[in-house]
């Protein structure tokens, strides 16, 4: 690790309290100069840092420039891999090139400031504008099977919207079965991807890739998603975007642990007893959608009064 990442996790340990320049050379085994090196190259980078004569350096609590150290800080468990990146692709596609690699711990981070190719559901894009949201993705190695991959969706969808409400005091909708709405907005995707045993159906691994929109971006969301697109935060708002991203991972790595699909996920979700309209396979439908049961699919009534069980769908709460 270089000076400036370890100079970085020290601030960010003790944020907004003052490090004497003499006490962070001493740490590090480094000269003064090279710490004052460090602090001019953060600080260029966008960290808020104040300096002040017989007081040290001093990290501002509203500093929010995302940081694997940061990040690493608020894990309990940190001794996982953390990447970030200003910009990226997709932080999905990042970190299953990085697990293929191998040797990539479970509950892993990549996370990123902007996504330039963020992806959706059945190849759709994830609109992920610089400074206005989070996006990060998740390695896992689950006991669970294909058949039981639905839970991880589930048990994302609940890891998040815990970490919302303790970050940002605002409690978020599910809809099933993978986006979080808040106000009848959708403010998060949620996209599992995981690599299987052709032979035994099981999980080698799984990449749980999360868009979570802050704020609206400048300009506003393009015309095709503005009416249905929406953030979590209004303009005066503010979070930790690394303590949220911390708390999503220790949520995340608790909720996975166990079986079946959690009684938060049934208890938030939006879609029982409406009447919403799904597609399948190009062809659009509306229905009554009645309950969801333990193993996650959804009861719907169709349009002929006959009851389905859906494994998935595109599920719009438009109507």
């Amino acid at each position: 690790m270089s000076t400036k990442s370890r100079l970085l996790e020290l601030l960010e340990q003790e944020k907004g309290s003052y490090l004497s320049g003499e006490m962070l050379a001493e740490k590090l085994q480094v000269s003064r100069t090279a710490v004052w090196k460090a602090i001019q190259s953060l600080r260029q980078e966008g960290y808020e840092i104040q300096a002040v004569t017989n007081k040290g350096y001093v990290l501002d609590k509203a500093s929010d420039v995302l940081s694997a150290e940061a990040i690493r800080c608020g894990l309990e468990h940190p001794e996982v891999t953390v990447q970030v990146f200003r910009e990226i692709p997709s932080t999905s596609l990042a970190m299953k090139q990085m697990a293929l690699e191998g040797g990539v711990p479970h509950g892993s981070v990549v996370a990123a400031n902007e996504q330039t190719r963020g992806k959706g559901r059945k190849g759709r894009k994830f609109y992920s504008p610089k400074d206005s949201g989070l996006y990060l993705s998740v390695l896992l190695y689950p006991q669970k099977t294909v058949k039981e991959s639905l839970e991880l969706t589930a048990e994302a969808a609940v890891a998040v919207c815990r970490a919302v409400e303790e970050c940002c005091k605002i409690s978020l909708g599910i809809k099933w079965v993978n986006d979080l709405y808040l106000e009848e907005k959708k403010v998060c995707g949620i996209l599992t991807e995981a690599v299987t045993d052709f032979e035994t159906g099981d999980i080698e691994f799984a990449v749980i890739g999360i868009g979570l929109n802050l704020k609206l971006p400048k300009g506003g969301f393009p015309e095709e998603i503005q009416e249905k697109a929406g953030a979590v935060l209004t303009e005066a708002e503010s979070v930790d975007r690394n303590r949220l991203a911390a708390a999503i991972v220790n949520e995340l790595l608790k909720e996975t642990e166990k079986k079946g699909i959690p009684q938060e996920y049934i208890r938030r979700n939006m879609v029982p007893g409406r009447t919403i309209c799904i597609v399948q396979e190009n062809r659009r439908r509306v229905v009554k959608a009645k309950e969801i049961l333990p193993d996650g699919r959804l009861w719907i009534c169709n349009e002929q009064g006959q009851e389905e069980l859906l494994s998935g769908a595109d599920v719009s709460l438009e109507l």
